[in-house]
Order: C-alpha cells, then structure tokens, then sequence
C-alpha cells in the first residue's frame, strides 16, 4: 500500500503565504508524478497542481502565477508553495501520487489538510 501524509495547512488572511508538504510512503517502488487537488464545500474537487517526477509542472488556471509545486523524487515528497492566497483558495488540499501515469488522475490520496483563507 500507498501511504501520503500533507502538513502545512491552517488559517491565514488573504494576501498570505502558506507551504504544503506531502511526504509518501509505503510500496512506491515507482513515482511518475504527484501533485494536489483541493475541494471547497458544496464543490467538486478541482486540480490545482501536478508534477512529473521529472520536474513537468501543471497548474490550474485559477493558481498560475501565485502557486509553485516542487518536487524531491528520492524523498518521495512534493511541496506546494502558495502565495498572494485569496478566500477563494479556501478548501481542503488533497495530495495526490502516480506510480506509472504522468497525469494528475491520481491513484493514491492523503487524507487532506485544511486550508483557510480570511478576507
């Protein structure tokens, strides 16, 4: 099994800065990408960033610009760097991992950090 933990969630006010981190553990006995989805209530859950184990990144339209997704293949980690945050980036973040497929349809889940943003 696959076992991803986010941390760095919590509550900051609009203009603020906030890093995630997602470490995976477990039988990745190989990574293809990684990268984060977020869900605010009443919505569907929504891509924000992927990663190739490579360094490819993609991001929704929604974060160009204010987001930065980074990636360490050997510790099996991936970081989102989140600045300039608005209310509207309100939601829990959900770390995502692909042992053979470079799309951001992941196959494995962490169980989501929270992440709050006051206007």
């Amino acid at each position: 099994q696959v076992q991803l933990v986010e941390s760095g969630g919590g509550l900051v006010e609009a203009g603020g800065s906030l890093r995630l981190s997602c470490v995976g553990s477990g039988n990745i006995y190989s990574l293809a990408s990684m990268g984060w989805h977020r869900q605010a209530p009443g919505k569907q859950r929504e891509l924000v960033a992927g990663i190739t184990d490579y360094g490819r990144a993609t991001y929704s339209d929604s974060v160009k610009g204010r987001f930065t997704i980074s990636i360490d293949k050997e510790k099996k980690t991936v970081y989102l760097q989140m600045n300039n945050l608005m209310p509207e980036d309100t939601a829990v973040y959900f770390c995502g991992l692909n042992r053979f497929n470079e799309n951001t349809d992941f196959n494995f889940w962490g169980p989501g950090t929270q992440v709050t943003v006051s206007s």
